[in-house]
């Protein structure tokens, strides 16, 4: 009988999440954005005046990767930043009128291509995927939990 350990899924996750990128970048290649910027693009969108350290957090991106995809939406004209008030040391992350353009645009991409991603998948089953899915980012996200926790014993 098989267990579920010994089921190899990694590779088929990292394979559709290869694939997802390759076609939304086919897609969005007309805005100039690359998939990573646009989600911090839409993240911004949503939530104006973070900083880059809290985008990063929420993105689950380190700082520095953020910054460079922010330092390309900056020079395309998609994002600004501006002095924190409370911190002359920071910056607040804004996007612009240019950025808000698109917007509308980008989520209809991202909507086809889950649709095209989805056929003949109903929802009940894609419910099902997400709820695993999630399960098992929960326990990931725990071994990290566990393993500070194990260093701080040792």
């Amino acid at each position: 009988m098989t267990k579920v350990e010994d089921i190899s899924f990694g590779y088929l996750l990292n394979d559709v999440t290869l694939l997802f990128r390759k076609h939304f970048d086919r897609r969005a290649v007309k805005f100039g954005l690359t998939r990573a910027q646009w989600r911090a693009t839409k993240m911004l969108y949503y939530r104006e005046g973070l900083r880059q350290t809290e985008l990063a957090e929420q993105l689950e991106m380190e700082p520095i990767a953020v910054g460079r995809v922010i330092d390309r939406l900056q020079a395309a004209g998609f994002v600004e930043r501006r002095p924190d008030p409370k911190d002359r040391r920071a910056w607040r992350l804004y996007v612009t009128d240019q950025a808000r353009g698109v917007i509308a645009d980008m989520e209809l991409i991202g909507k086809g291509l889950r649709k095209d991603a989805t056929v003949g998948i109903d929802v009940s089953e894609m419910q099902q995927a997400m709820d695993v899915l999630n399960r098992i980012k929960d326990n990931l996200q725990a071994l990290d939990g566990g393993a500070a926790d194990e260093e701080s014993e040792a």
